[in-house]
């Protein structure tokens, strides 16, 4: 990758041995701030009690420890508060690991490092870097900041927590810093990066950027929970909580109520409505997804997606059509020389030494730096003039002397050099179906000429523009990126249209395009200002099949974002200039340029590519839509234990019969339930490819077939559970033996309906539902332990009818497909 280093940090500082002033270091401190790469602290142990003591269930079960206390039930109390040690200890490690992101991040930032003040060598604590500091990194160590290498030899450097890759990335020390903007690019084999580890060698490093500017910084800022905004589904999380706990109040009061009206003590309705309060708390769905943002964030970025704006992780994965550019983002947005077609009697070599001497370097110019890379020797020629290229006379000439003799030697737009050189009409024929050949391949072309003066003292000077021999025509390509045709195989694979906008000429797009693949080997390519024409008209007909739009300006690339989104697409575009800007802002999903993006087209995008790489928008797609599909899964879980345990909390004393759970038990169905619905679903892993997405996905959480699954899993588990219960209170066993049958039954779901939604793919899964089996068994035929939980051992008709129930939940919440099915069936043929 190619970064822009900030000239005016390092203006003055070209000596890789010299270090700066303490008086230097202190006014830069004042004005960059310290090397920190958040701006707040860590927290540590007394903010995570803090946490803790926010979590409702922990002042659920002080105030019925209370309660039992109150009226004289002391064993009962004392049971209740030692329930408080494993679920503050349960409670404690969720919040560290909802923070494990960003606090991993942190920790592998270099804590000190050693910098050169004042011409010597010192260790200073890391945060202390400013801009300028030259820092020698050893083996081993962490790069503390940004910064460019001026020095070291054999440097490999562990990049993957940036990058993702395991393989070392060698590193190339610069000869000389950047002096002015047009040397600002900097490729990233000169940069160390903070949150690296230098492998083997010894470098040493101007620091440019720190903190927060650097791209570790990005990249902790963005997954830390501060610096994200409430995503639309935080916020349809946060109504739907709402209606849950309205509701849930209402029907509490109406079962103290009646519990109260049945005759039983005040204390049993206050106790019986308290426990089901906790029971139907939705505490775990805000949770689970502003965990599941978080976890999003950072695996995007380790994908080079770099997230702006949380609502990326919920949207990435809905993407339907990708507007990419085609320069830098297909290609690699640099020019390479690939072919000489020498004219008869001239050697490539010679043919290319022309060209060269009609170069310069300190231009800019691609092609003249594509000319001048390629010169495998100095040239053996004195430069004596030069007539610098402009857009009216669209050529270079430069005139030399070699051994007494002047040669004249011009490159330039092939009508242009072929008017200077007076060629007979067929001869220009040919020559112009050579280059429209070339032309047609998607290369560009220029021609080269060159002709022998007079000697020095009877050249009048003035650039000569007659009397040219043709040398040949040098060709030039960009080259497509790496990785790029098999990402557009998957696109098509997934359903996912991938249009290419490019300001190049219809000739050149095309010959991109059918080396990509795109529109299958046939693409289909619509000039820029005709589909603003048509679409001005009302006619949307050039967007069904289009592939490519040639020759767009930046307000025809929002006019095709705004024309996609009108059509139910959900549109990712790309983008690196102002000018592209309120296309960012009018798509889905806007995705600035990392290494070419101007700031304007950064700040306003929703994810910031790190390498300008179409294949890392794919890759981007494939991480998000497994991410939302974990989620959706979790939320299943959630719904799908939750309901029955609320329904059978109520139904089951609202119809006279015992209360079913006691707090204790609601504590047990809490160690079970959170850490599965955190911990399990965001560890699935991503399938072996992209899978088409149905469009329901792109405009609802869930469709109508995990809807369907949801209740009916939720409907037999109700039936089960209560009639375990009922059917233990029918059979003579007391309340604490048919309670025991219940609870086994609804553990027992939870296992299978975890096995059945994870599918037993990741050690978390097969972990959890192990511990909540084993967990179950334990407590239920442990006498002593038993006794504590107000429970009695089972027998094995009891346990069996207990498996059933539950191994049935499971085999619903496992065959999406069925009702996929089911609901497609009910669906009127056309």
């Amino acid at each position: 990758m190619i970064r822009s280093a900030p000239v005016d940090r390092l203006q003055g500082l070209d000596g890789s041995g010299q270090g700066l002033s303490e008086s230097d270091a202190a006014a830069r401190a004042s004005t960059y701030g310290p090397n920190r790469i958040l701006e707040t602290a860590q927290k540590g142990w007394l903010d995570l009690a803090r946490d803790t003591l926010k979590d409702p269930m922990l002042w659920f079960l002080l105030g019925t420890s209370a309660l039992f206390a109150f009226v004289g039930q002391v064993r009962e109390a004392a049971i209740m508060l030692v329930a408080v040690l494993p679920l503050v200890g349960m409670d404690a490690y969720l919040h560290r690991r909802t923070r494990a992101s960003t606090e991993g991040l942190s920790s592998r930032l270099a804590q000190s490092a050693t910098v050169v003040r004042e011409g010597a060598a010192r260790v200073v604590p890391a945060m202390e870097l400013v801009p300028g500091d030259l820092v020698i990194v050893a083996t081993g160590e962490a790069f503390p900041a940004d910064g460019l290498l001026v020095g070291g030899e054999r440097m490999q450097v562990d990049e993957s927590a940036l990058t993702g890759e395991s393989l070392p990335a060698r590193k190339l020390a610069l000869d000389r810093l950047p002096r002015d903007e047009a040397e600002a690019g900097v490729a990233g084999a000169s940069w160390g990066l903070a949150g690296t580890r230098l492998l083997s060698g010894e470098a040493r490093m101007r620091v440019a950027y720190i903190g927060g500017e650097t791209l570790y910084g990005e990249i902790a800022r963005s997954a830390h929970p501060d610096a994200r905004t409430r995503t639309p589904l935080q916020i349809a999380v946060g109504q739907l909580v709402v209606v849950l706990i309205v509701g849930a109040v209402l029907l509490c009061l109406t079962l103290a109520w009646v519990r109260w009206q049945q005759g039983h003590g005040l204390v049993d309705a206050l106790l019986t409505a308290l426990t089901l309060a906790v029971a139907a708390l939705p505490e775990e769905f805000p949770v689970v997804l502003t965990f599941f943002l978080g976890v999003g964030v950072y695996r995007l970025a380790k994908r080079q997606a770099l997230v702006r704006r949380a609502v990326v992780v919920e949207n990435i994965g809905r993407v339907t059509c990708i507007c990419s550019d085609k320069t830098g983002t297909i290609t690699e947005g640099r020019l390479r020389l690939s072919h000489r077609d020498a004219a008869e009697a001239v050697a490539p070599e010679f043919l290319l030494q022309l060209a060269a001497a009609a170069s310069r370097r300190e231009t800019g110019d691609p092609m003249d730096v594509a000319i001048l890379d390629a010169l495998p020797r100095a040239l053996p020629w004195e430069t004596v003039a030069t007539y610098p290229f402009t857009e009216d006379r669209k050529r270079e000439t430069g005139v030399l002397r070699e051994d007494g003799r002047l040669i004249a030697a011009v490159k330039g737009a092939p009508e242009v050099v072929f008017g200077q050189c007076g060629l007979e009409p067929a001869a220009l024929r040919e020559w112009m179906a050579r280059v429209d050949a070339f032309a047609d391949t998607g290369h560009k072309v220029i021609a080269c000429a060159w002709r022998e003066l007079d000697g020095v003292e009877d050249w009048a000077g003035g650039e000569p523009e007659r009397g040219f021999r043709v040398a040949g025509l040098l060709c030039f390509e960009d080259p497509i990126r790496p990785g790029v045709v098999e990402a557009l195989q998957t696109c098509r694979a997934a359903g996912i249209r991938v249009v290419m906008v490019t300001g190049d000429h219809a000739r050149t797009a095309l010959a991109v395009a059918r080396e990509i693949g795109l529109g299958g080997g046939a693409p289909r390519v619509v000039d820029g200002a005709e589909m603003s024409a048509r679409l001005e008209r009302g006619d949307t007909s050039p967007l069904r099949d289009a592939d490519v739009i040639a020759r767009a300006v930046p307000a025809q690339k929002l006019d095709l974002v705004r024309a996609f989104r009108d059509g139910g697409e959900i549109v990712a575009v790309t983008g690196d200039g102002v000018n592209d800007v309120p296309a960012l802002q009018a798509a889905d999903i806007g995705i600035a340029m990392g290494e070419r993006g101007t700031r304007s087209a950064r700040e306003v995008a929703a994810i910031v590519l790190l390498d300008d790489n179409f294949r890392s928008i794919v890759r981007a797609i494939a991480e998000g839509r497994q991410l939302f599909t974990n989620l959706q899964l979790s939320f299943q879980y959630l719904l799908m234990i939750h309901l029955p345990l609320v329904l059978t909390a109520a139904l089951i004393p609202l119809a006279g019969f015992p209360v079913l759970y006691l707090p204790i038990h609601v504590v047990w169905l809490e160690l079970i339930i959170h850490p599965t619905a955190l911990l399990v679903f965001q560890e699935l892993p991503a399938g072996t490819r992209l899978r088409p997405l149905k469009r329901t996905a792109r405009l609802r959480f869930f469709g109508g077939a995990e809807w369907a699954a949801i209740v009916s899993v939720s409907a037999l588990l109700t039936v089960a559970v209560g009639f375990s219960f009922l059917r233990g209170l029918e059979h003579g066993y007391d309340v604490d033996h048919a309670r025991a049958i219940a609870l086994a039954a609804l553990t027992s779901a939870s296992a299978s309906i975890t096995a059945g939604l994870t599918q037993l793919r990741t050690r978390p899964a097969r972990a959890m539902v192990a511990a909540t089996l084993a967990l179950s068994f334990l407590l239920v035929q442990t006498p002593w332990l038993a006794s504590l939980l107000n429970l009695k051992p089972l027998d094995p008709d009891d346990w069996a009818l207990a498996l059933g129930g539950g191994a049935a939940a499971g085999i619903l919440a496992a065959s999406p497909w069925w009702w996929r099915r089911l609901m497609a069936g009910k669906r009127p043929r056309a």
